[in-house]
């Protein structure tokens, strides 16, 4: 029987796996990844790609924990994409160096009084009216629109250069050829002795603590109903204020070519139609566009939507958790980043667990398995099967 040493055993190719193995071969140790499907996991590929820097979480005009967690990320992710960060993604593609914030009308006068207050300055700035973006710089226009200090990255690309560079890491393997016993791993014919394993598989965690037979840390899972919109449409990258804490609309953009957009709408719309059908669904997004963007015309739209499952570490009430996960389940890290945002802080976590646990091994890898690589995931709208 083959045997395998890492440092550090992976069992999930979305963001924080990726980043986490990128982080810990910088560091030196050697990390092998198990991913069951495709590089890019099920979450990551379809997020939005905006990296929060907690504004949203501050729209019932204070700072929850969620907005001051979260504050030091888009700082954090600029420096990678200018190539003087943590991980080199300078060549990651940016859709958008700002998400905006726009209210139909004025804002609660404790929203502005935060927004201009000396802590958020350096967050969100308001945007005048010779400075405004299409479509808010048409005349029908006549709310607020702000400028949060948000990249909206092209998620496909993020995962893409990523995976280039973990690829000779990452195998995929079939969860029912995992055996778990006495502490050992087993892949078919192959003995796995890591000396620290991560599962970050989003859903999958919870099947991977049940073959080590462990019912803990608990996991929550918060489902979404997006929307996607194919048609000829201007680039929009923004959160619609209402009056709920979370935004009632979160518009981004993802360019086809012949003045074409993929919109992906995300938001309280994509909170509430969890209670409703591809159809209702599709036309609730539809009565809102007309709502809240009533200046842009809409023709000849093709629409789809995604239902998507957050998988999350379980909080009190099933609420959102504030911050990224890692936990310790015996002997293994048990980690949900809760948002995309918060992977460099995921892998620093779990970096820092390693350098406790002991200096890397000199047989750095990366390991030969009898696997096959895993693909890359695609975008939610390259895979849909019928628009309507």
């Amino acid at each position: 029987m083959n045997t395998v040493r890492p440092d550090l055993l992976i069992f999930g190719g979305g963001i924080a796996g990726l980043w986490t193995l990128l982080r810990a071969r910088q560091a030196g140790y050697s990390v092998l990844l198990l991913e069951s499907r495709v590089l890019g996991g099920v979450q990551s590929i379809a997020s939005q790609g905006i990296i929060h820097g907690g504004t949203k979480y501050a729209l019932k005009g204070r700072l929850s924990g969620s907005a001051q967690s979260i504050a030091a990320m888009p700082g954090i992710w600029r420096a990678c994409l200018q190539g003087k960060g943590e991980l080199d993604l300078s060549a990651v593609r940016l859709l958008s160096e700002h998400q905006y914030l726009w209210s139909s009308g004025s804002l609660s006068s404790g929203v502005a009084g935060l927004f201009a207050s000396k802590l958020m300055r350096s967050r969100v700035q308001a945007v005048s009216a010779p400075d405004l973006p299409a479509p808010f710089d048409a005349p029908g226009f006549h709310g607020s629109l702000y400028r949060l200090q948000e990249p909206v990255l092209d998620t496909a690309s993020l995962m893409h250069h990523l995976a280039d560079q973990a690829l000779p890491y990452c195998w995929k393997y079939d969860p029912a050829d995992l055996l778990v016993e006495n502490g050992m791993v087993r892949i078919g014919d192959t003995q796995l002795q890591p000396g620290k394993i991560l599962l970050t598989a989003g859903e999958g965690n919870a099947g991977l603590l049940a073959a080590w037979g462990l019912k803990k840390p608990k996991m929550q899972k918060r489902p979404l109903h997006m929307v996607m919109l194919k048609a000829r449409l201007p680039a929009v990258f923004a959160h619609c204020l209402g009056a709920s804490a979370n935004p009632r609309l979160t518009i981004t953009s993802y360019p086809l070519g012949e003045g074409k957009q993929i919109w992906y709408l995300g938001g309280q719309l994509a909170e509430e139609g969890v209670r409703r059908d591809t159809d209702e669904q599709i036309a609730a997004a539809g009565s809102e566009l007309a709502r809240l963007l009533p200046w842009v015309t809409v023709r000849d739209a093709a629409w789809a939507t995604l239902p998507i499952q957050r998988a999350e570490v379980a909080t009190s009430g099933g609420k959102r958790p504030q911050e990224s996960f890692v936990g310790e389940a015996g002997d293994l890290l048990v980690a949900w980043p809760t948002k995309l945002a918060f992977a460099p802080r995921l892998a620093a976590e779990v970096l820092a667990r390693l350098k406790e646990a002991g200096q890397p091994s000199p047989d750095g890898g990366p390991f030969e398995m009898p696997l096959s690589r895993p693909a890359l995931a695609s975008l939610p709208w390259e895979t849909v099967r019928s628009w309507s």
